[in-house]
């Protein structure tokens, strides 16, 4: 089971591996390119919205002696990404990243891969009972009004199979209603690099589509090197039970602060099999020079305007 969009979504730029999607929402007009606030995207993101949005990446492989994944109430800085993707409302998991702008969300590039999403905005600690309790950040649009989302050229010419291990992107948020940073109302993880593939102590957290809650669980993790020549790379793993489908794009959190709710983001659910082929394993593309690059890449860019 590749874990897919569930309806509803993350960033920008979004397009999936192969496979259909489900359809939450048929016939939604293209929105005209430009703008796109905070108040736009609460009025298009309603409650009722947001409910019905479907996963966008399914999960893991494998696993021996897995944590124990469990339901848990969430921690600001990490929430859903909404978009609207080929007539239907999809998410993914996304997290917020330490920034000199202090608008930088992390999540993986499968789920914001792509030139049709539209009304993309990331809703930090989403609850089926409380769906903005932080309010709503929408993902930028560029001149051109595409979205402003930073994804390896290579991850886009190569498939999500021949470059899981480039699964990593990052989008440019604006303020919200009231006109702050998401880094100023929720905080951010710092991103480490090169820290390599075993932690062990890692929090893995996700959206389930299914769950009206994220999901919580630690364990450690190791390396697993793929022999599949169509999936080449190395990718970090942990076993973690109930990851499924809208937990792509999740953090692994090494170092979290109970006190900030905050900690190293070390990968991001995705890469080997978009994040796995069953919901107990979970991978990651490796956090080494390539996405370090691409991070300063997106941090000039949202300075630049």
């Amino acid at each position: 089971m590749r874990r897919t969009l569930t309806v509803a979504v993350m960033t920008a730029a979004l397009l999936l591996p192969a496979g259909p999607l489900p359809v939450a929402e048929a016939g939604s007009p293209m929105p005209p390119p430009g703008r796109w606030s905070a108040r736009e995207a609460e009025d298009f993101w309603t409650a009722d919205r947001m409910a019905s949005a479907a996963p966008m990446a399914p999960a893991a492989a494998g696993a021996t002696d897995p944590g124990t994944g469990q339901d848990f109430d969430g921690i600001p800085v990490v929430g859903r990404m909404f978009v609207m993707k080929d007539g239907g409302a999809y998410f993914c998991t996304a997290s917020v990243v330490a920034s000199p702008g202090r608008n930088l969300v992390l999540s993986a590039a499968h789920c914001l891969l792509g030139t049709d999403a539209r009304q993309v905005a990331f809703v930090p600690l989403y609850t089926a009972d409380n769906p903005q309790p932080y309010g709503m950040f929408p993902v930028l649009r560029a001149a051109d009004g595409r979205s402003k989302v930073w994804i390896d050229p290579r991850y886009k010419s190569l498939g999500a199979d021949k470059g899981a291990s480039l699964d990593v992107a990052f989008a440019q948020v604006g303020p919200d209603a009231d006109g702050f940073p998401v880094e100023a109302v929720v905080g951010g993880n710092r991103l480490v690099t090169g820290a390599g593939y075993e932690h062990a102590k890692v929090s893995l957290i996700g959206y389930p589509a299914s769950a009206a809650r994220p999901r919580l669980c630690v364990n450690r993790t190791t390396k697993f090197t793929s022999n599949d020549p169509g999936i080449p790379g190395s990718f970090l793993r942990i076993d973690c039970t109930g990851y499924p489908g809208g937990t792509s794009g999740g953090p692994f959190l090494k170092n979290y602060d109970k006190v900030t709710e905050t900690g190293d983001v070390v990968g991001v659910i995705g890469g080997w099999k978009t994040g796995g082929d069953t919901a107990d394993t979970s991978y990651s593309s490796y956090f080494g020079a390539d996405v370090k690059k691409l991070y300063e890449q997106a941090v000039a860019g949202a300075q630049a305007g």
